[in-house]
């Protein structure tokens, strides 16, 4: 059935981490969605299917033939406290393997109850999975690692949160669904056994060709997740994301951005912005992510350290040393990334001062993040199109980066080039974002068809783009979002 081939190995883990689990059956679905640029890349075909069969498939009424569906266990460190937590709305088909013996997970969002719904309804409303498939979508478009969203379908049922809400179901597509939490879930049950048979299960399926013959496998990972999370980082604080959730079962052995809830994109730049409707004291605010990240690892290494050494002491050393070397290296790649971002080459002893000066007018002008740095690149290819009085100080600022500049061992083509593919053109605008899901919830997907569409393109210089790089009206503005759950 449309090209589905399933080869399921998570199920072969010890019983404590999955319960095999069957979908709800809907009424009435209706296709909203389908992506079919994604299943092309991974071997499947819905266009064979009508729209009626669409919507049975991803409703859940049908399923392929192979499907194997289970709900993961896992735990998670949520705004620093630790619980036992799971799949409480998701079920996972089984693992799909591609023509080039790629293996990706396929999932349900929003498709019942599992055995770790707690006192949930493992239902889903509209509007949050629309969010999770635009901001999934956006961040594959400005290359940055991510689960993906292959369709969405409304159920024909209400779910009742505060109000009655419009029921839908996303399936979404990860490398894996492992995450931090998995490891803390095994390590909480205090059987070393489980925690050797996921990280062996995590190697064996990740990482297996970055780990040579006779290396400790438990340090070889720590320092494989360390590189893949501050990448991740890097590239979110390049765009302006906030992920808004970053407790640790939200942060994914594969080094992709899972769980799209409260997050957002900055408009005008603060360190400090924070949009999720739960983060009261900021703990998730923009500039706490690198912070958070490695927050979230030393709970990682935590659970691996009966197996970087068998003395605790060593262990603990071992594990402070790698973490301690993630602070280093941020700074570095930071450093670097925001030296695409106004163009510099090489190395010079100020350079970090030029962007931290930058950041600061930036903030204290309430100045766009994503429109600063393409104004920038517009000043390098022509200086009469721009003008400077937007933000006071930054025709100053401009005169020491041309001077820098002028360091640089290639020409200003090159600096503008590079430029070009750090810094977007668009983002998923918040209150675009907003605007898409309140017309789809009143059964106009229009506006949501439209913006996906020019998310596409993100680093593309295009007129049709021009309003969705427009900063929000004062009485546009978003200033908080929402899980949905």
């Amino acid at each position: 059935m449309c090209g589905f081939n399933f080869d399921t190995t998570y199920t072969e883990l010890p019983s404590q981490f999955f319960t095999m689990q069957n979908v709800d059956q809907v009424v009435s679905p209706k296709i909203v969605i389908v992506n079919h640029e994604l299943a092309n890349s991974l071997g499947l075909n819905f266009r064979e299917l009508n729209k009626s069969q669409q919507a049975q498939l991803f409703s859940g009424n049908i399923l392929p033939k192979g499907a194997k569906m289970f709900s993961q266990a896992y735990a998670g460190h949520q705004f620093g406290h630790f619980t036992m937590l799971g799949d409480g709305r998701a079920v996972v088909w089984g693992e799909h393997i591609t023509k080039d013996k790629m293996r990706f997970d396929i999932q349900f969002k929003g498709s019942g109850k599992t055995p770790y719904s707690r006192r949930g309804d493992g239902k889903a409303a509209l509007g949050p999975m629309l969010r999770e498939y635009i901001i999934s979508e956006a961040m594959h478009y400005l290359n940055i690692p991510t689960t993906r969203s292959l369709a969405v379908a409304i159920t024909g049922e209400q779910v009742m949160r505060e109000t009655p809400l419009t029921g839908a179901i996303l399936t979404r597509v990860a490398s894996s669904h492992i995450r931090v939490g998995t490891f803390e879930y095994a390590a909480a049950l205090q059987d070393r056994k489980l925690i050797k048979a996921m990280m062996d299960y995590s190697i064996n399926r990740h990482f297996l060709s970055k780990i040579q013959k006779g290396e400790n496998r438990a340090i070889s990972l720590i320092k494989i997740m360390i590189e893949s999370q501050l990448n991740l980082i890097v590239d979110w604080m390049r765009v302006g994301f906030i992920h808004g959730v970053m407790n640790t079962d939200n942060m994914a052995l594969s080094g992709e951005t899972i769980d799209f809830g409260p997050c957002a994109f900055m408009d005008n730049y603060d360190p400090n912005t924070v949009f999720s409707s739960i983060d009261r004291h900021g703990r998730y605010a923009f500039a706490n992510q690198p912070k958070i990240a490695q927050w979230n690892l030393a709970r990682f290494v935590e659970t691996l350290l009966p197996f970087i050494h068998q003395d605790v002491d060593k262990a603990i050393k071992i594990g402070e040393e790698m973490l301690n070397n993630y602070t280093l290296s941020y700074k570095k790649q930071w450093l670097e990334m925001m030296k695409t971002k106004i163009g510099l080459f090489g190395e010079h002893k100020d350079d970090e001062i030029l962007i931290n000066n930058l950041l600061s007018l930036m903030k204290n002008r309430d100045a766009d993040y994503t429109n600063t740095f393409i104004n920038l690149s517009e000043i390098l290819a022509d200086e009469k199109k721009i003008n400077l009085a937007n933000i006071n100080g930054l025709e100053s600022w401009c005169n020491r980066w041309k001077e820098r500049l002028s360091k640089n061992k290639k020409p200003i083509t090159e600096s503008i080039s590079m430029m070009n593919i750090s810094n977007p053109q668009v983002i998923p605008r918040n209150h675009k974002v907003e605007a898409a899901l309140l017309s789809a919830e009143e059964g106009n997907f229009g506006q949501f068809y439209d913006l996906l569409e020019i998310l596409k393109n993100p680093y593309k210089i295009n007129q049709k783009a021009k309003p969705f790089q427009k900063p929000p009206a004062p009485d546009e503005r978003v200033h908080e979002t929402f899980c949905g759950t």
